[in-house]
């Protein structure tokens, strides 16, 4: 197989790589074969990544990677996503912005005449990853993948298509972003270790940082795509859930950031030479670790969004690249402990870089009860819930925004004056006072939102200064005006959120946390989904809400797309649990023995048999405490055609039917399971009877309104949360364009 050669080609011209990249430090003559060979290695790769998606499109199901996640019948832009929507495509894809990456990385270190050293580590750390895709492939056969299930040769006519979650546009830009920032965070890695080798602790700073706020930007936007896809389509009930895998993202993050403010200190004051080498490396031994918990299989029962098992040799390669990394990082660190030393002491306690230091050891032990709540499903069976981080984070939230003010309100080397901090002070109290005065009664809540202000009105005026003297330095009060206004955000749709249960009744309006909602009936997709329109009114103007519940043959779940409304003050939000009858009027029960075909009204309906992909293996053998889902068969013949449907039906513990309507394509006439009663085999016919929805006319068949049970919520200043984003990844644009310039790039 010649895309088998390709990703063994492209590892071990990256091993070469680095061999003639070592090397050429002491003989600039084995540099020519450096370049070659990492040129043959990024070709080999590109030429992978357009072969699998040469594969994708043209379903090639005889690879057991398209065979997995592509299916005919998904459009062109969601079929290429599932180049990365499995292990093997996303580690293929992380490679790819990696040689892309180190084209850039290998141009830009020539020019500060460090290219050997940087280049050595990079084509090492490039070899790695390959290797991962060659114990990992993507091109492996269906049958060779499945050697006890598959027969050689055999190619399915479809594959089994993308996960219904995973099936919208923000799965084209999100994890692509996300990945860029995995590959990118290698970089400042690379240059801190270059930096050592070469013994200038000062220098790779400078070199190093527009890196680091890159790396960072990728991250961020990364965490902030997913939080809004989560939010609008996932139906999670929030922007942010504390789930693992959100985690292991956000940790390398924040100490990517803690990373940036501590160079900063370096450049201006001298200190910090080695925690600056010691978060380099960290950084990106955090990104590997995250890797490892995503994709080990680890996480599996934990996360709604991790891998499964990769295999006992992918998990082995995982932790010798944790170790790897881990020794030879730290290793250099201690080898040169002595040369790192402060360029200055220690200076008072109240300037600009000490309560920097102070907030950064905050951030850092806030990443450090996030890492150990992520990672205890690695020693212990049982989960962090999310209340362990809300109670842990919120305290040190607090004094961050308040050192925060306090650094912005002071100088480089001078003592802060605190006198500069009583009409900021002042503002944020009244403020305070008038938010109290309309419900803000929590005290730690009331306490983070009065240091938010805080920081806000320090931040604000801060950026106001600045951009009246020096426009281009405005990146950092854009992200710290954000950090302060997504911490309000916070509390306020998080802390007083509202939820409620509704029976939205056919028509009917119903009054909901001062909106009123009317649910004015479900109507077919031509996707096979069913959506919920509910109409909301407010001050006379009328906005339409169109949730979507659907059954998936993918995993045999169901699937809930939530829909909201957003105003300037709060977020209405409301996602669908069940389709109900307030009662069922017996002249529209049908009862259907098994093979019989019944005439009823204008269609002639058959009861074919059970379907046994409906039903929830672990529910129905989970004892008297589970649910239990059934589904039946039935052919409908009308005066236009014949539809075959699959009306469900869940059992569940507390004895309560919940029915899901099954549509006839493109119709209002729907079909539910009241009950069923399986044959004797002695004779008696297996039958079930079913209520038809939506039929009227002159057979006694008119249906007693139906209810939409809902969960609606009301999120405060939503709004803020999004405003927050957009102003932090500004900031972080900003400030990365300025140190390019700097660099002359």
């Amino acid at each position: 197989m010649i895309e088998t050669v390709v990703i063994w080609v492209a590892f071990l011209a990256a091993f070469v790589s680095a061999f003639f990249y070592s090397r050429s430090i002491k003989n600039c003559k084995t540099l020519i074969a450096a370049h070659i060979s990492f040129t043959l290695s990024a070709a080999s790769i590109v030429l992978a990544s357009l072969l699998l998606i040469f594969f994708i499109l043209q379903h090639r199901f005889e690879y057991s990677y398209v065979a997995n996640y592509s299916s005919r019948d998904l459009p062109i832009a969601l079929l290429i996503t599932t180049f990365w929507a499995g292990q093997e495509g996303s580690f293929l894809l992380w490679a790819l912005f990696a040689v892309i990456i180190g084209f850039f990385l290998q141009r830009y270190s020539r020019h500060r005449g460090m290219e050997a050293e940087v280049m050595a580590l990079y084509s090492f750390i490039l070899a790695f990853l390959v290797i991962l895709i060659v114990i990992k492939s993507p091109f492996q056969y269906l049958w060779e993948a499945n050697p006890n299930e598959v027969q050689p040769g055999f190619i399915p006519q479809d594959g089994r298509g993308l996960n219904p979650l995973l099936q919208n546009f923000w799965m084209i830009i999100h994890p692509p972003v996300l990945f860029i920032g995995f590959a990118s965070s290698a970089v400042p890695f690379v240059l801190a270790m270059a930096a050592l080798w070469q013994k200038k602790y000062n220098e790779w700073i400078l070199s190093a940082l527009p890196w680091v706020l890159f790396s960072g930007l990728s991250l961020g936007s990364g965490l902030i795509l997913g939080g809004y896809w989560a939010y609008g389509v996932l139906g999670w009930g929030g922007w942010w859930g504390w789930d693992p895998v959100e985690n292991s993202s956000l940790i390398p993050w924040i100490v990517a950031i803690i990373l940036v403010h501590t160079m900063l200190i370096q450049i201006l004051t001298g200190r910090l030479v080695r925690t600056n080498f010691i978060l380099a490396v960290l950084t990106y031994l955090l990104i590997i670790y995250s890797t490892f918990l995503t994709r080990s299989g680890i996480l599996a029962n934990t996360s709604v969004h991790s891998f499964v098992d990769p295999g006992s040799l992918t998990y082995l390669l995982l932790l010798v690249w944790l170790a790897v990394i881990a020794h030879g990082g730290f290793g250099m660190i201690i080898l040169r402990r002595k040369d790192l030393k402060n360029q200055t002491s220690p200076g008072a306690l109240m300037t600009r870089e000490s309560i920097l230091s102070i907030a950064t050891i905050v951030l850092g032990v806030c990443a450090a009860i996030i890492l150990f709540g992520t990672s205890k499903p690695l020693f212990s069976d049982s989960i962090v819930e999310s209340a362990f981080y809300d109670s842990t984070t919120l305290p040190l939230a607090v004094l961050m925004t308040l050192l925060l003010g306090f650094s912005l309100r002071s100088t480089w080397n001078q003592e802060i004056l605190f006198k500069r901090l009583i009409i900021p002070g002042v503002f944020s109290v009244l403020v305070l006072a008038a938010l109290i005065f309309l419900g803000l009664h929590d005290a730690l809540a009331a306490l983070l939102v009065l240091t938010s202000l805080f920081a806000f009105f320090i931040s604000v005026d801060h950026g106001v200064r600045i951009f009246r003297k020096q426009p281009d330095l405005i990146g950092g009060a854009l992200a710290h005006t954000g950090l302060t206004i997504l911490f309000i955000g916070i509390i306020a749709s998080g802390y007083y959120g509202q939820k409620q249960s509704v029976a939205l009744h056919l028509n009917q309006t119903q009054l909901v946390f001062g909106y009123d909602l009317m649910y004015s009936g479900a109507l077919p997709t031509e996707d096979s989904k069913t959506k919920f329109i509910v109409y909301v009114d407010q001050n006379g103007k009328r906005k339409t809400l169109k949730p979507i519940m659907f059954e998936s043959v993918y995993n045999n779940s169901f699937i809930r797309n939530p829909d909201y409304i957003s105003y300037w003050t709060n977020d209405l939000y409301i996602e669908p649990v069940s389709l109900e009858q307030d009662s069922t009027d017996e002249q529209n029960i049908v009862d259907l023995p098994k093979g019989e075909a019944i005439p009823y009204g204008p269609m002639t309906i058959t009861f074919q048999k059970f379907d046994p992909s409906s039903y929830n293996k672990g529910e129905m053998m989970g004892g008297s405490n589970c649910a239990m889902t059934i589904g039946v068969v039935l052919e409908v013949k009308t005066e236009k055609d014949i539809q075959t449907i699959v009306p469900v039906t869940t059992y569940t513990s507390k004895g309560v039917l919940e029915m899901k309507t099954a549509f006839l394509q493109n119709s209002h006439i729907g079909f539910q399971l009241v009950t069923m009663n399986i044959g004797t085999g002695n004779g008696e016919k297996s039958h079930v009877r079913i209520n038809v929805v939506g039929v009227g006319g002159n057979h006694g068949m008119d249906q007693k309104p139906e209810t939409l049970i809902a969960e609606v919520s009301v999120k405060p200043f939503m709004s803020f949360v999004w405003i927050a984003a957009v102003l932090i990844i500004s900031g972080l644009i900003v400030a990365m364009m300025r140190r390019l310039k700097q660099n002359n790039i």
